[in-house]
């Protein structure tokens, strides 16, 4: 009876990638609000301790909102393949939200974390302001 619980429990780590840390976000937008469980690293720790922030996205690839942040992050261990609603960090400050699944080029991103909600919001072309903040 066992085996087939570990089976499950193997097979939901592989498809949610890197463990999750107890902390959440909240992102904002005229569009709509979802909420994010952050990556336990350096990085994701790293903006956690900036929030609340407000960033200016704008759309890339159809696949993607990128934008700025006000100060670079450090930069553990990236990956190329991504999937809809991941965090990632493209360069040592470049915040990107992917609602779409995919893959980029080496050296990849590092793993921010992955919204819980509905990505598809950010499913439209165009610049959005988003909001970033701890989750109460």
């Amino acid at each position: 009876m066992r085996r087939p619980n570990l089976a499950a429990l193997a097979l939901t780590l592989a498809l949610t990638g890197s463990a999750m840390a107890q902390e959440r976000i909240l992102i904002g937008s005229d569009w709509g609000n979802v909420a994010a469980e952050m990556a336990d690293n350096d990085a994701a720790r790293a903006l956690v301790g900036m929030l609340p922030l407000t960033i200016e996205m704008r759309d890339h690839l159809r696949q993607e909102k990128t934008g700025n942040l006000p100060a670079p992050l450090p930069a553990p261990a990236r990956q190329t393949g991504f999937s809809t609603g991941t965090l990632g960090l493209w360069s040592s400050n470049h915040f990107v939200i992917y609602y779409r699944d995919g893959e980029v080029s080496k050296p990849g991103i590092v793993l921010l974390g992955r919204v819980t909600g509905d990505v598809s919001i950010f499913d439209r072309p165009g610049r959005v302001t988003l909001r970033l903040e701890r989750a109460r």
